[in-house]
């Protein structure tokens, strides 16, 4: 009988222990609790932490994360707008904004990043299709490089863009933000993570790169050129101008020289009538070497002064 009453209590001890088990539970500060009877959702969701009473056995306990939880896409072949297939890593930050109806629509955590999957993907396929490649890279259309010894400013500039890539990463955030809504997910930040040429195209772009970088050799060796040009143009007009001011030079200095010249020999002539006739018989003699060699016949009148003065110096 003793034995009978002790298995009864111990009974009663375990079933009590049961109850009150199946009726209090926890809720921690990152976990917001979905109740549900049978299967379905009972009550308003419990978001605030400590403890907590329901039915026991036919009451269940659904933890929902109350985190900001992350989303790593897999790394997807897309091609651009211009055909240039590329592979797009995306990421994105999410997490349950109405608990109800995220456990309504989704149930759990792996549902969830399955939707998230097919919705983020399906729209980064759809901007990336939208836009050039330079579009998808390029990060804002502002952007300004810096500039080397070789390039010029406007060599420089790259090739203007009209969105780029931070704007087409908010189209995509804002519309995979108001389909994620209609399932209780807020999405609070996409981004490219990372972007690289598919390896089918890869040489296909190093040889448009190769090409780019001939064409620009090419534009600075004709810019070298046409500016060797114009230094010896320069060059030559510098010379010239010297040329031309040391011609004007010598012309001056020569003047003057036959301006003092001619003023020598007029104050020797404005003289006395000895130093006249001495300037006068220097200048002779110095017409006469010129006009006569051993060659030359010469008629003279007998009045003529070269008569005279061949006659009085034969007379000496």
């Amino acid at each position: 009988m003793n034995k009978a009453f002790g298995f009864i209590i111990v009974a009663l001890v375990l079933i009590v222990l049961l109850l009150v088990g199946g009726t209090i539970y926890t809720v921690r500060e990152d976990q917001q609790v979905i109740l549900t009877q049978f299967g379905a959702p009972i009550g308003d969701p419990i978001t605030e932490a400590g403890l907590h009473f329901k039915l026991p056995f036919i009451v269940k306990v659904n933890v929902i994360e109350k985190r900001v939880l992350a989303w790593d896409g897999e790394s997807a072949q897309m091609p651009t707008r211009d055909k240039t297939y590329i592979q797009v890593d995306t990421f994105a930050r999410w997490e349950i904004s109405k608990p109800l109806l995220y456990f309504k629509t989704l149930r759990d955590e792996r549902s969830a990043l399955s939707r998230l999957d097919d919705i983020l993907g399906s729209e980064t396929r759809n901007a990336v299709a939208k836009h050039d490649l330079l579009e998808v890279v390029r990060s804002t259309k502002d952007r300004k490089p810096e500039r080397t010894d070789l390039q010029t400013e406007k060599e420089a500039d790259f090739e203007p863009i009209k969105i780029g890539r931070r704007t087409i990463e908010k189209n995509v955030y804002e519309i995979a933000k108001t389909k994620l809504e209609d399932i209780g997910i807020n999405l609070l930040d996409l981004r490219f993570k990372r972007i690289n040429y598919n390896q089918s195209v890869a040489p296909q772009i190093y040889e448009q790169m190769i090409s780019e970088r001939q064409q620009i050799a090419e534009r600075f060796r004709s810019e070298g050129a046409g500016e060797a040009a114009r230094t010896m143009g320069k060059m030559e007009r510098e010379v010239k101008r010297i040329e031309s001011e040391a011609y004007l030079k010598i012309q001056s200095i020569l003047g003057e020289a036959d301006a003092e010249s001619t003023r020598i020999y007029a104050e020797a002539y404005g003289g006395t009538p000895e130093r006249e006739g001495f300037y006068v018989f220097v200048k002779t003699l110095e017409a006469y070497d010129k006009i006569l060699d051993e060659k030359t016949t010469v008629i003279l009148s007998t009045d003529s002064d070269l008569f005279k003065l061949l006659k009085g110096s034969k007379s000496e």
